[in-house]
């Protein structure tokens, strides 16, 4: 693949999104949570929020916890005090790399949070998409999160994409399943 333009740029649409606020998810056990993301990742504690809603199920008590990166998006948790909504809430592991959640990060993170995910009896696996190297680890809830590391032509790849997304997404509607990745190494 030429990772150069190939021909002329869509033009530039405004993007309206400042950052992400947060993603949220379900924890069994916010203190486990918490080791895991503050102690571990290297994420900070941000706020903890105990609320009571009415709704039209019941009386709701949670407690919604947030863990901010470097940008200030978060990784948000939920714990419920009654164990039939802490049920009827929390969708369960995917235990798929299909279902995660990604951070960016430099190699010397990467390899950082590699030694503490060991050290804590965390196992890992890296995988080289070619557009970045990724680390991947499942949280003590079974979710993956991914901590991936650019390579240095970044802005050439992500120009590259910029110029080919669209075709390469009606492409594939279309039926044609032809792999595009070429930076991806092969076994």
């Amino acid at each position: 693949m030429n990772i150069r333009s190939s021909g002329e740029s869509p033009p530039p649409r405004p993007n309206l999104l400042m950052r992400m606020h947060h993603h949220a998810y379900v924890s069994h056990d916010l203190e486990r949570t918490r080791h895991f993301y503050e102690d571990i990742i290297g994420m900070r504690l941000a706020a903890t929020w105990v609320e009571v809603t009415e709704e039209s199920y019941g009386t709701l008590h949670f407690c919604h916890v947030f863990f901010a990166a470097a940008d200030g998006s978060c990784l948000a948790f939920f714990n419920f005090k009654d164990p039939k909504f802490q049920g009827r809430f929390d969708l369960g592991s995917r235990n798929s790399e299909f279902y995660h959640i990604a951070f960016a990060v430099n190699e010397s993170t990467q390899q950082l949070i590699r030694a503490r995910c060991k050290a804590a009896g965390f196992e890992t696996h890296t995988t080289d998409h070619g557009y970045c190297k990724s680390l991947y680890v499942n949280d003590p809830d079974g979710l993956m999160v991914e901590f991936t590391v650019d390579p240095s032509n970044i802005d050439e790849i992500d120009e590259y994409q910029r110029c080919i997304a669209r075709k390469a997404l009606d492409a594939w509607q279309a039926g044609d399943t032809r792999p595009n990745n070429e930076l991806r190494p092969h076994d």
